[in-house]
């Protein structure tokens, strides 16, 4: 078998490369720089090249700029948007035996506080959700018109040890490493009231793999289900450096945060057999670590 994975150098292209690589699936890892073929996903050409040379199983996309921010308009429009348009039209011209999974988020939600399942009515609230969006129903309309195999699987909040300090957690986990090694600093961070999961990108990634091997089922909510404040994190991290965030923390008094919570009912994932396997606790030992120079023994490429 044979995969491609666009977006081979995020953190969830990562995980799945490893996955991957233990199933004995060959991959071919796809990215706009770095230790992978080199390819833009907004240029045709290159991506229908790369479908019609290897003739893949499974594609995997995940190239996106990982923020909401308007002014990353442009950017997720290339890579969601058009990435999706360019993978799927490759597919149906190139390749039609192949499996072709998209990363959509909870962001492309209508969020009301309850638990979000894939019944939830999108709402098109940032620019990022409106590309997300977009994605979705191209496929849809591939998959109806034309039986290209699609699948798409909604991320909620997963992190890992890969993940940038431009994420909360992680932000909040190395400063706390940080303070443990005497350094000085103030971390300033906004409503740590925010509930929302605290999945890891390895488990996640699992369920991917589980959702594109399904006959029946074609799109589903991925998360654990279970909501934590930023809070709890926070004083977990900083409790295992035995100190108490609130001589660290500097809150922003006029932030507004994107929600109060977000949460998954990630039932039609578990019915495929699906479990996540590392607790909120566990996720933060292991971001904690990495902070401390240990490798994630967990990605192996």
């Amino acid at each position: 078998m044979k995969a491609i994975i666009f977006g081979a150098n995020g953190q969830d292209g990562y995980y799945m490369t490893n996955l991957l690589k233990d199933l004995k699936v060959e991959t071919i890892r796809v990215s706009r720089k770095g230790n992978a073929t080199i390819t833009d996903i907004s240029d045709y050409d290159k991506v229908e090249g790369l479908i019609k040379y290897y003739q893949p199983d499974y594609i995997f996309h995940f190239a996106a700029t990982s923020t909401t921010r308007h002014s990353a308009l442009f950017e997720n429009h290339n890579a969601i948007s058009t990435g999706t348009l360019n993978i799927l039209e490759s597919v149906k011209l190139q390749s039609p035996h192949s499996k072709v999974f998209l990363s959509g988020s909870a962001m492309q939600f209508k969020n009301e506080g309850a638990p979000i399942d894939e019944s939830t009515p999108f709402e098109g609230s940032s620019a990022y959700s409106v590309s997300r969006i977009h994605s979705v129903y191209t496929a849809r309309y591939y998959r109806e018109t034309f039986g290209v195999k699609t699948y798409v699987g909604y991320f909620f909040n997963h992190d890992s040890p890969l993940r940038s300090e431009n994420h909360v957690n992680q932000k909040i986990a190395q400063s706390a490493i940080r303070l443990a090694k005497g350094e000085t600093e103030k971390l300033e961070l906004g409503n740590i009231n925010v509930k929302k999961e605290f999945n890891y990108a390895g488990d996640i990634v699992e369920a991917v793999w589980i959702l594109v091997n399904q006959n029946a089922e074609s799109e589903a909510v991925i998360g654990n289900g279970e909501a934590h404040s930023i809070e709890e994190w926070l004083d977990y991290c900083f409790k295992k450096i035995d100190r108490d965030w609130r001589e660290s923390v500097v809150l922003k008094e006029d932030f507004v945060a994107e929600y109060k919570i977000l949460v998954s009912n990630p039932a039609r994932i578990k019915s495929m057999g699906w479990q996540p396997k590392v607790s909120f606790f566990e996720l933060a030992d292991m971001m904690m670590v990495k902070g401390q120079n240990a490798t994630d023994r967990s990605y192996q490429v």
